[in-house]
C-alpha cells in the first residue's frame, strides 16, 4: 500500500459570519480543485472513500458545514440554505482557484447547485446527489397558511431548546445507531462514519458532533420558482444522481430536470439516499467520466 493511500487529509479552518469553520485538505494543490459538500447531520469524513479514489487527479477540499463535524455551532440556530451557501462562497473565495468542480450530497447537493446558479462562471462541473429538495408532492402537502407553518416552527424550536444530545455508553452502541439509520452500510463504513462523527465526553460517553438545531425545518415553503430560476442559470455540465430505492422523486418524471440547461440524470439501482455509500463503484465510474469529459 502506498503512502498516499495511507496518509489521510489535513485539517484547516476558515471564518464565515464570525464562525470558525473546519475543512479537510487531501493534498495535491497543483491539481484541479474539487470540493465535496456533505448533507445534513453528516460530516466531511463521509466523503473519505470518494476522496481516496479521486485524490491523485484532483486537489480535494471537504468542508464541515456550520453546526456539523468540527465546525463551530451557530448561535441563534442560523442553519438555512442561504447561510450554508455564503459559507461555501467564503471558502471558495479564500481558496481562489476558479473555475471549481463541485460535488454535493442531499443538503450539500442543494448547496452546490445554489452556488453554481448564483456564480455560473465560477464552476466548471457540478454533481448533485439528491440535492433538489423535497419532492413536489411533499411540498404540496405542506400547509399553505404561513401562520400555521410559523406556529409549528416556533413549537419545534422550543422543543429543540430542551432536547439534550443523546449519550452513548460505548462506541459500539453508537455504531449500531449508525447502522439503524442506514442499513445499507457495511460494518467498516458504519464504524468509520461513527468514529469521525462523535465527540467523547468527560464521563466517557459519546455524543454526535452536530448541533441538534440543524434538525429544524424552515417555516417557509420551498420556493420552487426561485429554485428553477437559479438552476436555470447553471451553464456548466450538471450530473444528477438518484437512488432508485430512495424517498427522492425522479427529476425526469416530475419535470424538475427541465429547469437545467445541460443536465444528465443517473438513476442508481440498489441504492438509497446515500448513493455514494450504497453503490460507490457506480458512482465513481460515472463521476470520473463526467469530470474528465
Amino acid at each position: 500500500m502506498s503512502a498516499q493511500q495511507v496518509i489521510g487529509p489535513t485539517s484547516h479552518y476558515f471564518y464565515s459570519q464570525r464562525l470558525k469553520l473546519h475543512y479537510v485538505d487531501w493534498g495535491n494543490p497543483d491539481k484541479p480543485l474539487l470540493v465535496l459538500v456533505h448533507g445534513g447531520r453528516d460530516h466531511a469524513r463521509n466523503w473519505d472513500w470518494v476522496a481516496q479514489a479521486l485524490r491523485s487527479d484532483y486537489h480535494i477540499i471537504v468542508p464541515d458545514l456550520r453546526g456539523h463535524g468540527d465546525s463551530e455551532w451557530a448561535r441563534g440556530s442560523e442553519y438555512t440554505m442561504v447561510e450554508y451557501v455564503v459559507d461555501i462562497a467564503q471558502l471558495l473565495s479564500q481558496l481562489d482557484t476558479f473555475p471549481v468542480r463541485l460535488i454535493g450530497h442531499s443538503l450539500g447537493g442543494g448547496i452546490v447547485l445554489q452556488y453554481t446558479g448564483v456564480y455560473p462562471e465560477k464552476v466548471s462541473k457540478v454533481v448533485s446527489i439528491e440535492g433538489l429538495g423535497p419532492p413536489p408532492e411533499m411540498i404540496e402537502q405542506q400547509s399553505k397558511h404561513a401562520h400555521e407553518r410559523m406556529q409549528r416552527w416556533i413549537a419545534e424550536m422550543r422543543n429543540l431548546a430542551g432536547r439534550l444530545p443523546r449519550r452513548y455508553k460505548t462506541l459500539d452502541e453508537a455504531v449500531q445507531r449508525m447502522r439503524e439509520a442506514n442499513q445499507r452500510l457495511s460494518e467498516e463504513q458504519a464504524y468509520h462514519l461513527t468514529v469521525h462523527g462523535l465527540c467523547r465526553n468527560e464521563d466517557g460517553t459519546y455524543t454526535w458532533k452536530f448541533d441538534n438545531y440543524v434538525r429544524a425545518q424552515s417555516p417557509y415553503r420551498f420556493n420552487l420558482d426561485d429554485a428553477w430560476e437559479i438552476w436555470g442559470r447553471i451553464t456548466c455540465p450538471t450530473l444528477l444522481f438518484r437512488g432508485m430505492e430512495s424517498w427522492a422523486s425522479d427529476p425526469e418524471k416530475d419535470g424538475r430536470i427541465k429547469a437545467f440547461q445541460n443536465a444528465r440524470l443517473v438513476n442508481v439501482p440498489r441504492a438509497g439516499h446515500w448513493v455514494h455509500h450504497d453503490q460507490l463503484a457506480i458512482f465513481l465510474n460515472e463521476v470520473r467520466g463526467f469530470l474528465r469529459s
